[in-house]
């Protein structure tokens, strides 16, 4: 029961301490998790629940106390079932009890992944995904049994080819917290994502084809079994991909599953899909549950936005529980088994590997120097080739016939320990700083989205790029559309509630969104479909006219975000008073000329919107979180144009309830 608690309570514990720490994620969860199994593991804990001692001194109370022996219900005696998952030894192999439940939450994991994959990316980044797939995916694969062989010291080119196949895969385990950590350009956090998720069940399934292979290199066409396999794998996914997403559209969109278990059932379908796949084929289960959220996503029948923001949190929990467990599991008395062998295979790998791997499979393709250089450094290796790495090693113990070393086949699980170790803490504390030299990424990005264009909206866009920051204006108005860009503000004629919008537009360098369009029904509810994207802490909004009627009024009372300046501050006030002449005034502040005295040479009614400090942060004005103005900041601030009626430095507590 402490371990079980511990799992959920250490992963969860260390997504939020990297979220406050900028921190890669995975890093801490390998750390707990390591920390955690020095106190106790899932092997004692499984061994104490499996040892029977429980029963047995029930039974012996019951006899030494004359009660009559426990019988089945056809009246014949009761025989206790014989101890699961024991070797040949008798003793309990915790991999094949622990394997079972890693594997459907990494089918979890993956369904969520092929959620996100949309075709819409690969307008950019499609050749360069495909060229990472398959010839990088060789190339990988090569470089990585030649390592096997000479650097980890197999000296055996069949278990070395094994290996290598497996150490293909990187997956969205861990790549997909990466990308939130790194927050790259659109094209890299698209070729990234794409090549992370897909590039798993591939390495899996050239895993199970190079073990067929050698199982059955003694007898006349090997070939044949290895290309009959890779049929069965591929038909098996696609077709019972295409048929489970047929099956679930067609229910949904006929309303024969109740809203309330959406999530649930598309939860059971992916695993039951999962599960007869690799009853047919081993390992092509990672292919269906794939290419069945890729399928779903990309329908345009039903919506299943509700269905996503599930499985995220789903897959973020079993993200953050696997990893402890993971690093929990792991017996560091095994890494000197692989010595220092183990760290030179390392370093060929992040060295010498990966890098061949993406230049030489995107010769001639439309990426540039510095983004070649950037997916050279991200390959991180996660619970994927951990999961495989144990089933193969598990395989290898009890197949005959395969002239194996033991010893050898003890050195695959801790080799692929330190590579998962090694890759997760060089890429994790690696590749953002990387990222930001190479002018791919932001880690704090401080542009605004602006939702809506009318003119005082416009004029504060051309203020705040006065400060050097990025705006984007969206708004369904040509004619706002076409003032923006005479102006010279980066602008889209659309919905800011488009499918659009979130799934095709480049947000680049974008960290907040600003709802000012007339209609506060609209504003809610782009508070409400940004939130998922940018954090609830990141959405703002101009007051509603009926700010007044609590409950009652536009918002609800509920809506995610935060409003800015001052409730009374609304988006008709603000329009009048630009039609008046008011205006906004970019200013330095020092201590020669403080911001009180701005307001008394621009008068008391002046509305502060954003602060840019030394650091050049912006900053945004709030109702329950009001800026002080110091020395040394810059401040964006209207000038009315006639009287407000109020003072909008004073928010009357009412006001906000």
């Amino acid at each position: 029961m402490i371990y079980l608690t511990c799992v959920p309570v250490l992963g969860i514990s260390a997504q939020w301490l990297a979220w406050r720490l900028r921190l890669p994620s995975i890093l801490l969860l390998l750390g707990f998790g390591i920390l955690l199994g020095q106190a106790i593991t899932p092997t004692a804990v499984i061994k104490a629940l499996s040892s029977g001692e429980a029963h047995t001194s029930v039974r012996q109370e019951q006899d030494d106390e004359g009660m009559l022996p426990a019988v089945n219900d056809d009246g014949s005696p009761y025989h206790p079932p014989e101890p699961i998952a024991e070797s040949h030894h008798g003793e309990i192999d915790v991999n094949e009890l622990l394997l079972p439940l890693v594997s459907f939450c990494v089918a979890i994991i993956l369904f969520e992944g092929g959620l996100t994959l949309r075709f819409s990316e690969l307008k950019e980044a499609g050749s360069a995904t495909f060229r990472l797939c398959t010839i990088g995916a060789g190339v990988t694969w090569v470089l990585s049994t030649i390592a096997v062989y000479y650097v980890a010291d197999f000296g055996s080119w069949n278990l070395a080819a094994l290996v290598g196949a497996f150490m293909v895969v990187t997956g969205p385990t861990v790549v997909i917290p990466l990308l939130r950590h790194i927050h790259p350009s659109k094209k890299m956090g698209s070729i990234a994502k794409w090549e992370g998720i897909i590039i798993d069940p591939i390495g899996a399934v050239l895993a199970v084809l190079v073990f067929e292979f050698i199982r059955n290199y003694n007898q006349e066409e090997p070939f044949i079994s290895v290309i009959m396999a890779l049929l069965i794998t591929i038909i098996t996914g696609l077709v019972i991909a295409w048929i489970s997403s047929r099956l679930l559209l067609l229910f949904t969109r006929k309303y024969w599953i109740p809203d309330y278990l959406h999530g649930v059932v598309f939860l059971a379908v992916a695993l039951g899909t999962f599960g007869v796949s690799n009853l047919i084929q081993e390992e092509s289960g990672l292919l269906t549950v794939t290419v069945l959220g890729i399928l779903l996503v990309n329908q345009k029948e039903v919506s299943i936005h509700h269905i996503i923001e599930f499985k995220e949190h789903l897959g973020v929990f079993l993200i953050s529980s696997l990893f402890i467990v993971l690093g929990s599991n792991f017996d560091l008395a095994q890494i000197p088994e692989v010595g220092w062998q183990g760290l030179g295979f390392l370093a060929v790998m992040i060295i010498i590997v990966r890098p061949a791997s993406v230049f030489i499979s995107t010769i001639k393709s439309d990426l540039s120097f510095r983004e070649k250089i950037f997916l050279s450094f991200l390959a991180p290796r996660g619970i994927v080739a951990a999961a495989v790495a144990s089933v193969f090693a598990l395989e290898l113990g009890q197949v005959t016939g395969m002239d194996m070393d033991p010893a050898l086949v003890a050195k695959i699980v801790p080799l692929t320990f330190i590579l998962i170790v090694g890759t997760v803490a060089v890429y994790g504390l690696g590749a953002a700083p990387l990222a930001r030299i190479l002018g791919l990424s932001e880690t704090n990005p401080q542009g605004i989205l602006f939702a809506g264009a009318d003119q005082w909206a416009r004029d504060l866009a051309v203020a705040l790029q006065q400060t050097g920051h990025n705006v984007l204006m969206l708004d369904t108005s040509f004619n706002n559309w076409s003032q923006c860009r005479m102006v010279g503000i980066p602008a889209e004629c659309a919905s800011v509630l488009s499918d659009y919008v979130q799934e095709e537009l480049d947000l680049s360098g974008i960290g907040r969104v600003l709802a000012v369009t007339p209609n506060d029904e609209v504003n809610a509810l782009t508070m409400q479909e940004f939130s998922s994207i940018f954090g609830r802490q990141n959405i703002y909004r101009i007051s509603p006219w009926d700010y007044k009627k609590g409950r009652r009024s536009s918002e609800g009372g509920h809506a995610a975000g935060r409003w800015i300046c001052h409730p009374q501050i609304t988006h008709n006030l603000m329009r009048q008073q630009v039609r008046d002449g008011g205006a906004f005034k970019v200013t330095r502040i020092s201590e020669e000329f403080t911001y009180e005295q701005f307001i008394e040479r621009n008068g008391p009614n002046c509305i502060l919107f954003f602060t840019v400090d030394s650091n050049n942060n912006l900053n945004i004005n709030t109702v329950e979180n009001p800026l002080k103005v110091k020395a040394g900041d810059t401040i964006v601030a209207f000038v009315p144009g006639s009287e407000l009626g109020f003072d909008p430095n004073v928010v009357e507590e009412h006001l906000t309830k």
